[in-house]
């Protein structure tokens, strides 16, 4: 079945438009770049604070962590306080708290800081992609939505980069202090562009019940995904309790919200299949594109030693690539969404097949030519998927939406981060265990190289004896080194895989056309208020 967007928005000059995009692109923008900025600073913070890497990692957990907690609840807290003021609110919190964090003088309270960042920079996504979905009409969103996602992409690009050269040059506190002018610029635009839609729907009534299970049963997911693999996992009493917790939790937050008159977030949309689908696409996608960034970044800087200014540039072909492709974003209206998406997830795939013939020689462009290519496709992915999940939501309904879609993306993400870091870890035991079995001293190979490398120890001065020992450590760690380089191709076919098998998902997806143009004289049409099935017209 074909189905066609719910009606257009009331008409806003051009100029006001593109303003309102440039406005929630930048604070958007300086929200994705803190998410990731922090990853590359957390040996600065370790002398600096005199913590441990345990204790420095809460920097970057209590900012996810309290993202998770805010984002369910963005629809609800923008009609409870108007969604301009809302989104002024969330600057202005993400602002004083990014100030906080870069002039506090301990790890707790940096730590509070972040969570306070964590509360003002979640809301700021959905937030973004609702007031575009509304203000640009049906013809233009794809457009609107690839130059939103040029920052989008840009922020984990540029956030390894310029944190690691910040952190290197000048301190680590400047990469919070960075977002100051940032911030301060987007509050004034936002308020002098955004406004308030007349049909925005105001909470009724606080639902402390279902704010306190949604806190709950997200917040300690969101720790048992973070720390899982280095508490490992359920041999962890701490992440065996979380998780009961969480999913106790979780579920008393679905009941509750499936029977009250007032829910934080409204589960009334997964009666529309598109949007229901989108929502568990971008699950995946969430899952492989994290996870995928996050593996380049680690093999770069772990397996080829590359500094954190120098992984970044291999990451910074992704954000070119998807420049490229948004020239194919105003094809978004005139041809079939899922055959656009279906052809983003393959050149995925692709990109990601490329990067399971990883070499401890491979040079800079065979690392960023699959980057680029995999930055060309999200182009075809998030474009096409995002127009099929929100184009049939009721307008009054968008930020409900939104904040649900980014909600699954996040959670998709973490929970990709955790499955590939704790595949990595045993499939490293596992071609180690592997590749030791065959590591004898009735190899030739491996006597062959124990003879080299105890030649080149003695020309550095050692004795024999000693020359044997350390050839003996070199080949250990060269066994190590090479069981991490397999280690690190089969997660990349993983993520090839599930991106091959993701247009499988496409047939439960309805496309979304134009809406057919009035002949003159003829009646008007008043499109049914259940989003979804409005206006269906003809079979595919």
């Amino acid at each position: 079945m074909s189905t066609t967007p719910w009606p257009e928005p009331p008409p806003i000059s051009p100029a006001r438009k593109w303003a309102i995009t440039f406005t929630v692109m930048i604070v958007a923008f300086m929200q994705i770049l803190d998410t990731s900025v922090t990853n590359v600073i957390l040996p600065h913070l370790q002398g600096s604070l005199s913590a441990g890497l345990d204790e420095a990692s809460w920097v970057i957990t209590s900012y996810l962590a309290a993202n998770a907690v805010v984002i369910p609840a963005t629809g609800w807290l923008a009609g409870l306080f108007g969604r301009k003021r809302f989104f002024l609110i969330c600057a202005t919190v993400f602002v004083v708290s990014s100030f906080l964090s870069g002039a506090a003088p301990d790890l707790s309270t940096l730590v509070v800081a972040r969570i306070f960042q964590g509360l003002g920079g979640g809301p700021i996504i959905p937030l973004s992609q609702a007031i575009l979905w509304e203000i640009f009409p049906f013809h233009q969103r794809g457009l609107a939505m690839a130059v939103w996602g040029v920052g989008f992409i840009l922020g984990p690009i540029l956030g390894p980069t310029v944190g690691g050269y910040l952190a290197d040059e000048w301190s680590w506190r400047w990469i919070f202090y960075i977002n100051l002018p940032v911030g301060i610029l987007g509050f004034l635009m936002a308020s002098a562009f955004l406004f308030d839609p007349p049909y925005l729907r105001r909470a009724a009534r606080i639902d402390w019940w279902g704010l306190g299970l949604m806190i709950a049963g997200f917040g300690c997911l969101q720790l048992v995904l973070d720390r899982g693999e280095r508490e490992d996992w359920f041999a962890s009493p701490t992440i065996v309790a979380l998780s009961i917790f969480a999913v106790a939790s979780l579920i008393g937050f679905l009941i509750r919200e499936l029977t009250t008159s007032d829910p934080i977030l409204d589960l009334s949309l997964f009666t529309d299949r598109n949007f229901a689908t989108g929502v568990t696409l971008i699950a995946i996608v969430g899952f492989g594109m994290f996870s995928g960034m996050l593996l380049v970044a680690v093999f770069t800087q772990k397996l080829l030693g590359y500094d954190a200014w120098t992984s970044g540039l291999v990451l910074a072909p992704g954000g070119l690539g998807n420049i490229f492709s948004l020239f194919a974003s105003g094809m978004v209206t005139r041809v079939d969404q899922r055959l656009m998406l279906a052809f983003g997830c393959l050149l995925n795939a692709v990109s990601l097949y490329m990067m399971t013939s990883l070499t401890l020689g491979m040079d800079y462009w065979a690392l960023a030519l699959p980057r680029f290519i995999q930055g060309f496709a999200v182009g075809f992915i998030f474009v096409p998927l995002s127009t099929m999940t929100l184009a049939t939501i009721r307008r009054d309904s968008l930020v409900n939406a939104t904040a649900i879609y980014g909600m699954m993306r996040n959670v998709g993400g973490s929970i990709g981060i955790a499955a590939v870091t704790t595949l990595l870890a045993q499939r490293s035991q596992y071609h180690q265990a592997t590749l030791v079995g065959h590591v004898t001293v009735w190899d030739a190979g491996t006597h062959e190289r124990l003879t080299r490398w105890a030649s080149h120890f003695v020309t550095q001065g050692s004795d024999a004896f000693t020359a044997e020992r350390q050839a003996m450590a070199m080949l250990y760690r060269e066994t190590v080194t090479q069981a991490q380089l397999l280690a690190y191709a089969d997660d990349f076919w993983m993520l090839a895989v599930m991106f091959t098998a993701m247009p499988l998902l496409l047939p439960f997806m309805r496309r979304v056309r134009l809406a057919p143009k009035s002949t003159p004289g003829a009646q008007p049409v008043t499109p049914s208020p259940a989003p979804a099935r409005a206006m269906e017209e003809g079979a595919v």
